[in-house]
Formats: structure tokens, sequence, C-alpha cells
């Protein structure tokens, strides 16, 4: 394996890797947890998942350090992490990305802080939020009015923001989108520092901006404070593994043990060892691995779009503020015009065509082009979207739009969570303050947060969404006929 050394240490390491590998070799007596003892005790999941696997499931030991308190070998891929994204440090999450933000928003908010953020963010944020008692101050995003979809943060919007809360804490920042756009990170963080505030990132698909060429920048590039890294999505590592990263100006320390707080004591070495490995595979090898991503995803919305009817939007849509970039990987589809949403296109593909993307919402939806993406998986993605056309096309008229209602806060989401509360059927909540979540997930974007008012339009939405297929989650009342609201 050739070497290569970013910023100061040599990335061809995976330190947390070799050390199983030498630990394996050893042939131990297993007197400790897991039960199943390297699978000898349960043989139909050493089948199912593979000797060499449940081999390495173990527990923490001195060989193989501690995720709680490390300082040999995962402190060294922490290290190693943090070279390769270019942070003054880098922590294992094992508890997914929705820990690693958590543990972000936990570290700069303490109860009754303000922190500004875009309403438009995954649920990990507003679960932070219930967590620690901070504020939102929301900076609504606009809308694309073609595609339905929320664009980023404005400049003006987040200064606005920051004069009119000077004492708020922290700027988040989605970046990018489930739909690929992105806000301008460096002025946010510019005028996040000059206000004496952290500046946040939710990079939970961005990982590959920090090995790709031709890519929006990446948080710890423009000099954000702290960013969730989510790198089982476009960097390869097994589902449920992520980095934390910090700047300079972060305490460590500190950021451990809010990590503690909240993630496991018993650190899966599986999920650790994927990082390690992901990590040095993207060291070495990302310039080259997303420049072919991104050389398919261009690929595929050229076809899409040749097939007419259907919108696969890009870079074209930038408009230096809003939309200050685009992520080039993302393959994002708008369906509204052949009489279908988004969800309908989704079943379609899976139900008849084998074909399981990422999303579907009410207008769009998102093919995930990663890594381990060929052309011929492309191609047979276009011609199915091409027959799902020939075959199903219908009138677009009456079909609801967008996928982003600017919600009204009432409550901090903390207070609203924990009030008394009572259930009433959906469409007698309108007016009340819901005191729990309601969501299409994927992508996870509260429809409705604890501490915000129910209206008609937000209720017809939900209606309107669950009788399309969409994936509802949140509330709960699993059919969501009823909703929880504050007595």
């Amino acid at each position: 394996m050739e070497e290569k050394t970013v910023g100061r240490l040599n990335q061809s390491r995976a330190p947390i890797y070799e050390a199983l590998e030498q630990f394996r070799r050893m042939r131990v007596v297993p007197f400790d947890v897991p039960g199943h003892k390297r699978g000898r005790g349960n043989p139909e999941l050493t089948e199912f998942l593979g000797a060499r696997c449940v081999g390495v499931d173990v527990n923490s030991m001195k060989p193989l350090d501690n995720l709680c308190h490390p300082v040999s070998v995962i402190r060294e891929a922490e290290r190693l992490a943090a070279d390769a994204f270019g942070a003054a440090q880098a922590f294992l999450m094992v508890g997914g990305t929705t820990s690693a933000v958590q543990s972000m928003v936990l570290t700069a908010c303490k109860r009754g802080d303000e922190i500004i953020l875009p309403r438009n963010v995954h649920r990990s944020v507003i679960n932070a939020l219930v967590l620690c008692g901070a504020v939102p101050v929301y900076v609504n995003p606009e809308t694309d009015a073609r595609l339905g979809i929320s664009l980023g943060m404005k400049r003006d919007q987040v200064a606005k923001a920051i004069a009119e809360h000077p004492n708020a804490v922290a700027v988040l920042v989605n970046n990018p989108t489930y739909y690929g756009i992105c806000s301008d990170l460096k002025a946010i963080v510019e005028m996040a520092h000059a206000a004496g505030m952290l500046c946040l990132a939710d990079e939970a698909h961005g990982t590959h901006f920090y090995f790709g060429e031709g890519l929006p920048i990446s948080a710890m590039a423009a000099g954000a404070d702290m960013a969730a890294v989510s790198m089982h999505k476009s960097g390869g590592s097994l589902t449920q593994s992520s980095f934390l990263l910090a700047g300079p100006k972060v305490h460590a320390g500190y950021v451990r043990q809010i990590i503690n707080l909240t993630q496991t004591t018993s650190g899966s070495y599986l999920l650790m060892s994927s990082l390690d490995i992901s990590r040095r595979n993207l060291a070495l090898r990302g310039k080259q691995v997303f420049e072919q991503v991104k050389r398919l995803a261009e690929y595929a919305r050229e076809e899409i779009n040749a097939i007419g009817g259907y919108y696969a939007f890009g870079p074209e849509l930038v408009n230096g503020d809003s939309i200050f970039a685009f992520d080039p990987t993302k393959l994002s589809v708008h369906t509204l015009d052949i009489g279908l949403a988004g969800i309908e296109v989704y079943d379609l593909l899976r139900d008849d065509y084998d074909i399981q993307i990422e999303f579907g919402d009410l207008g769009n939806l998102l093919a995930y082009i990663s890594i381990g993406d060929r052309i011929q998986e492309v191609e047979r993605l276009v011609s199915a979207l091409a027959e799902i056309r020939r075959l199903h096309q219908k009138d677009p008229s009456g079909m609801m739009r967008h996928e982003y209602i600017d919600p009204e806060v009432v409550v901090s989401p903390q207070e609203a969570f924990y009030a008394e509360k009572i259930s009433l059927p959906l469409r007698e909540t309108e007016g009340k303050v819901c005191s729990e979540f309601v969501m299409c997930y994927p992508p996870g974007i509260p429809i409705l947060a604890p501490g915000e008012k129910i209206t008609r339009e937000i209720l017809d939405y939900i209606e309107y969404a669950k009788a399309i297929g969409c994936s509802m989650t949140g509330p709960e009342d699993p059919e969501i006929q009823r909703l929880n609201v504050l007595a």
C-alpha cells in the first residue's frame, strides 16, 4: 500500500485494525464479554456474519484501548483522523452522526443559551435542544418555488439573527443539505467568530468534501469550530460510525466528557475499525474515488434529464447566496412534472425494479451515488426511470409541492417535550402547541417539533404525506391519527 502523509502523519496506518489483527492471532481465551465468546456460543450468528467478523467483536481491554478514555490505539486512530480531515481533534463516534451532532450542540450550549440555526435541520439537532434546554433562533430558509425544497441560509439572514441575538453562543449550518445545497459557510464562520460565537456544521452528507476536488468547502477548511461527519454515508464505513471533528479553539477534554454523557461505554470494535480502515482508504485514494463519483453523478443527471419530464438538478442552481454551492455528487431528481410524487417513484423503483434509493418526498427523490457505485447500476436506474415515466405519467395538477413550512415557535423544545400534555385527534390539534416530533424519515427533518404551533397547512401536509406513502415517524401514535399537544 502506498504511503501518504496528510499534514504530518503517515496515513497508511490503521492502528485499531492492526491491533485487532494482532489480537486475533494471539488466540486469547475469553473470560469476558461479549457472551458469544468469539462466536462459539451463537453459531447461527457466526454463520451469518462470518467467523472473522464475530472473532473481533470484542470488549475494551488494555491492548485494544478504551473509547471512553483512549490512550493508545484508539487515540492514535483519532490523531490520524484529525490529520486526514484537517482538524485539531477527531473523536470516533459509534452512535451514528446523531450522537456526533448531539455532542457538538451539548458542547456549545447549556440551559437557556440561544443557538442560531436553520429550521431544516435533522431531528438530532432539536433532540439536543430538548436535552440541554437551549433555545433555537431559527433562520427560516427560502424555498425554491419550482422544486419545493428548502435552500441554505442567506448571509444577510444570518447577520440579522446575530445582530438581534448578540448573546447567542453558536451558529449551526447544514453543509450540505440532504439535497446537496450549501450555504456560504466561510462567510458564516467569519460572522459567528466576529460576534464571539462558535460555528458548528452538520456534515452528515459532506464527508467527501474533505477528500475530493471541485467540491464545496469543508467545515474545517472554512474555519468552523466543530463538525459532525457521517463517515458511513459517503465515506464507506459501517452504518452507525461517524467522526466528530473540532477546531483549535474547542477544549478537547470537555468534548470527551460531553460525548461520554450519552455514548456507550461498550464501543463496537467493528464500528471503530471500520472508521479506521475507511479513513485510511479516503486519505490514500479519496481524490481519485470521489472524482469517479462526481463523474457518475454528472452522467446520471445528463441521462435522466434527456428522458424528459424529470429534472435532475445540479450546480446550475447556484446563486451565490442561498445556494452558495452545490454538491455535484448528489443525484436529486424532481418528479412532479410527470404527475408523480418523489415517494411514489421511490416505491415503484423498489417494488417493480428492485432498486432501492435513499428517499423520496413530496416532489423529489435522492439516489445516493458514492464510492461503491458503478456505471451499470446508474444505467439501470436511468432505464427504470424512463419506463416509469412511460407507464405511469399522470396530470401533475393539484399535487402538493412544498416540503418545508415555516414553523411558529411558541416555547422551547425542552419545555414543550417535558410539559403536561394531552392526546387529541389530528384535526383537533389545529392552533395547539405540539409536544412531540412529526417527520418523514428519511430525511428526518421535522415537519413539527416540540414547542411549535400546529396550523391547518401543516395538518394538510401531514395527511397528504401519509396518503402518498411517505414513511412518517416521531409521534407516540404510530398511525399518526393523534398528536400530543400542550395541555
